[in-house]
C-alpha cells in the first residue's frame, strides 16, 4: 500500500514534501484553490527541484480555472523537473469553485477537458477552442526537450457520485475518494468498483485513493486536546462548509439526525450573518486550514471521534489494515497548515 500527504499549498510547501520524502511517504498533493493558497504549479515546482523520489499531484486541479493548453503546458514543464513522478489528479470543483460563489462544472466539461490535456501531453494535435473546434493546437518545439511529453502523467479523478465513478472508470483513471468514516469509504469503494467492472476493467487495475483529516492521539490526549482540534477540526467545518450553501433550511434533521441537524442550522445563522454578496468568501475562508473563531462552536470532541480519522496508535494502524483489505490502494493524510510535526506521527501509524 502507498502512503501519501496532502497540503494547502504554499511557498514552503517543498519542506514538507522534502521530510515526507525522507520518512517514506510514496506521494504529495498539492490544493488547487486561487485566493485561499498560491498557486498550485508554483509549490509543485519548488517541491520538484527539492525531491527525487516523490510523487507529485494536484490535489485537484479544477478546468474552468484553466484553459487546457495551459494546464498541460506546466503538467509537461514539471514533468520535465521531475520525470515521471507527475500526477494529474482532476475534479469537477468545490471550494475551487465556491470561492467565486460558482457551482461544479459538468462531467461534459470535465470529460472534455481531461481528454484534450491528455491528447496534448502525447505529443498530438488537439481541436480547438472548447465548445466550437475549428483548429488545432499542440506543442511547437518538443524536440528542444524543454519539456518532458515522454513519461508518463498519471490521471486520477475526484469523483464522489454515481456518474463521476462512472466517468473514472471510462477514462481508466486513478479514483480521489475523500472520507473520514471508515464504512462510508468502503461502500463509496465497493460502488466504485461496480462502476469500474462494468466498464470493462480489471478490478485489480483500479488504483483507489482515500484522503483523509486527523490526528494522533499521544497517551492520555483527549479528542478536545488543541493539537486534535487543529489537525482534524478543518475536516468538520468543511463538512458544514458544504451544507451551508447546498441546502434549505430544516431540510436535514431526517438525514442528519437532530444534533448535526440543529448544529447546521445554528450556523445556518452565522452564515446569513456575512454580507450577502461576499457570503461565500467568508464560508470558505481557511478552508481545510484552520477553524475559523466564529465556527469553532461546530468542532466538538463528539464529531472529531465520529467524522475524522482520529485516535490512537494502535486504532488507527488497525483502521488502516481495514482499509488495505477493503481494496484501497493509497492512504492519504492531509496535513493541516501549522501542524507539519504531526508527519512523524503519521509515519508511525503507517508504518514507513
Amino acid at each position: 500500500m502507498d502512503f501519501g500527504i496532502a497540503l494547502a499549498t504554499s511557498t514552503e510547501s517543498w519542506k514538507v514534501v522534502q521530510e515526507a520524502e525522507r520518512l517514506g511517504f510514496s506521494h504529495a498533493w498539492f490544493y488547487d484553490t486561487q485566493l485561499l493558497n498560491p498557486d498550485v504549479f508554483v509549490g509543485m515546482t519548488l517541491a520538484a527541484v527539492h525531491t527525487s523520489r516523490i510523487r507529485l499531484g494536484t490535489g485537484v486541479l479544477i478546468p474552468s480555472n484553466r484553459i487546457e493548453p495551459v494546464t498541460a503546458n506546466a503538467l509537461a514543464s514539471l514533468n520535465r523537473l521531475a520525470p515521471d513522478r507527475i500526477d494529474f489528479g482532476v475534479g469537477t470543483g468545490f471550494t475551487g469553485r465556491r470561492t467565486m460563489n460558482q457551482r461544479a462544472i459538468s462531467l461534459d466539461r470535465m470529460r472534455d477537458y481531461v481528454q484534450r490535456v491528455q491528447t496534448l501531453l502525447a505529443g498530438r494535435r488537439a481541436s480547438w477552442p472548447p465548445g466550437d473546434p475549428r483548429d488545432e493546437i499542440g506543442f511547437l518545439n518538443p524536440e528542444l526537450e524543454l519539456i518532458n511529453l515522454d513519461d508518463p502523467i498519471e490521471l486520477h479523478v475526484s469523483a464522489m457520485g454515481p456518474k463521476s465513478r462512472r466517468l473514472t472508470a471510462e477514462l481508466g483513471a486513478g479514483w480521489l475518494n475523500f472520507a473520514g468514516q471508515d464504512g462510508v469509504a468502503i461502500k463509496t469503494l465497493q460502488d466504485m468498483g461496480r462502476a469500474w467492472e462494468e466498464a470493462g476493467r480489471a478490478p485489480q487495475d483500479l488504483y483507489s485513493t482515500l484522503f483523509f483529516l486527523g490526528a494522533v492521539l499521544k497517551p492520555g490526549e483527549g479528542f478536545d486536546s488543541p493539537r486534535v482540534m487543529a489537525q482534524a477540526g478543518p475536516w468538520v467545518t468543511v463538512f458544514f462548509h458544504n451544507l451551508v450553501e447546498t441546502t434549505e433550511p430544516g431540510s436535514m434533521e431526517g438525514i442528519l439526525g437532530r444534533d448535526l441537524s440543529d448544529r447546521l442550522e445554528q450556523y445556518r445563522e452565522v452564515y446569513r450573518s456575512y454580507p450577502a454578496r461576499a457570503r461565500h468568501l467568508h464560508n470558505h475562508r481557511g478552508h481545510l486550514m484552520f477553524v475559523r473563531p466564529d465556527e469553532r462552536f461546530l468542532v466538538t470532541p463528539d464529531l472529531i471521534e465520529s467524522m475524522t480519522f482520529s485516535g490512537d496508535l494502535e486504532s488507527l494502524q488497525a483502521r488502516v489494515r481495514g482499509l488495505e483489505e477493503a481494496g484501497y490502494r493509497q492512504l492519504t493524510v492531509q496535513i493541516v497548515e501549522g501542524q507539519e510535526d504531526a508527519l512523524q506521527d503519521w509515519a508511525e501509524v503507517f508504518r514507513l
